[in-house]
């Protein structure tokens, strides 16, 4: 258990000298997550949630999770909706990392299962997603994770319908005022030709 603590120390205080901050590459994955939302599934903006569940993974042997202080659950686009959008890319220096912009969840480490639900905000974008947790030292550094897809992030993948902004009902009355400004602009060519011959 120590030569597992000691060796874990080293790569994270590595990892931190070579590159001044933390990689995502040298964290552990030793969170398990799972979600309500299956795979596939589209999931809309401001009407609908999901269900997170989170802790240790018990399968993996000769861990501890003594130092994990702060538990994050983000939402994290999958390389789908990542695609010529470099405001979405992943990088493996965790603080210009943009994969997971949006927390959802941010509470102290319970040393048990923990879940909740989350209510998907309005101004959650269109795109394909993933669940990722994070545990934090007392430093507030990453130093574990766990997340719903594998690692190449193809799996257990689900996605969200945002709000456009537009409704049935301003379509409706756009195409209405449209379809009367033209009748009107008829109406007032063939009055103007009525009263030029009359004049004529």
């Amino acid at each position: 258990m120590k030569s597992l603590l000691l060796k874990t120390f080293v790569i994270l205080f590595l990892s931190k000298i070579s590159n001044g901050d933390m990689l995502f590459s040298s964290l552990p994955e030793s969170l398990f997550v799972v979600t309500s939302a299956s795979e596939g599934q589209v999931l809309r903006a401001g009407e609908d949630n999901i269900i997170v569940t989170f802790g240790l993974n018990q399968t993996i042997t000769n861990q501890t999770d003594e130092s994990y202080k702060i538990t994050k659950v983000k939402l994290c686009y999958a390389p789908i909706s990542q695609v010529d959008r470099k405001w979405r890319r992943t990088i493996d220096n965790l603080k210009k990392d943009k994969t997971c912009q949006f927390t959802i969840y941010d509470k102290t480490y319970e040393r048990n299962v923990e879940g909740f639900k989350w209510e998907i905000q309005k101004d959650t974008p269109t795109a394909t997603y993933f669940v990722r947790v994070y545990a934090y030292s007392s430093e507030d550094e990453e130093i574990a994770f766990g997340q719903t897809t594998n690692d190449k992030k193809t799996e257990n993948l689900f996605k969200i319908q945002g709000i456009s902004g537009r409704h049935v009902s301003l379509d409706i009355a756009s195409i209405c005022f449209s379809g009367f400004a033209l009748l009107s602009l008829v109406g007032f060519f063939v009055l103007e030709k009525r009263q030029s011959k009359v004049k004529g």
